[in-house]
Formats: structure tokens, sequence, C-alpha cells
């Protein structure tokens, strides 16, 4: 599981709610769900809110739980393009949201692939 989390102050403190609520998920009905990391979306860098709410995450959870490095900012592209009915991509390729998808995207499959490798034994030819 992936959780994204806007870096809002209300998002980071239902931190502790949510990972309550995946221990009860995991304690009662599916005891391998694992938490692949944390997604920070609605980033806007140029607040000072938005700043002390993710260094607040990551000093509380991410000597726990991966914090992606790939963060999505805000944006209005962002919110149009649910009204329009189309992905990002398809909406505004070139936008600062969609080169942040695809940059998470590429990071989350780098992170499969090495744990993946990490996982797999290793034969020796002969």
């Amino acid at each position: 599981m992936i959780i994204s989390v806007q870096a809002q102050y209300l998002s980071a403190k239902g931190m502790t709610q949510l990972l309550q609520t995946i221990t009860d998920v995991r304690r009662h009905t599916n005891a391998d769900l694992k938490i692949d990391g944390i997604l920070l979306t609605l980033v806007d860098g140029r607040t000072n809110l938005a700043k002390s709410t993710v260094d607040a995450l990551r000093d509380n959870f991410g000597s726990r739980i991966k914090i992606y490095r790939s963060a999505i900012p805000i944006a209005v592209k962002s919110a149009e393009v649910s009204s329009k009915g189309k992905s990002i991509y398809a909406y505004e390729p070139n936008s600062t949201v969609s080169k942040a998808y695809a940059n998470f995207t590429k990071e989350v499959l780098a992170d499969g692939r090495q744990k993946e490798r990490l996982h797999t034994p290793h034969t020796l030819s002969r």
C-alpha cells in the first residue's frame, strides 16, 4: 500500500489514526498488508505550513515508513483534470504535476526492482 498524504496539518495529524486502522486490518483481515511508503501530495513549497508539515511527517514517521523523494505539487491543473474526465498526462502532459507523477512512478518501479533483486535467490552458472 502507498499512503498519499496532503502536505497539510490535518492530513498529517490523521496519520496516527490511519496507522492504527492499518494495524487493525492486519490483525483482523489481512496479515500480509504492507505499507510501501508515503507519497506527499498537494505540496506547496512556497509556504511555511507545507514545509513544516513535510518536516513533521519525516520526523514522526520517516524512521518507520519510507517517505518517497518524489512529491506531488499543488497546481490548478491537477484540480481541473478531475472535471475533464482525463488523466493528467492526457490533459496537461508537460505540467509540473504530470512530471511529478512520472518521477514517482519511476521511483516506485526502481524500488520494486531493488526489492526483487534482494529477494531473488542468486544462482551461479557453471
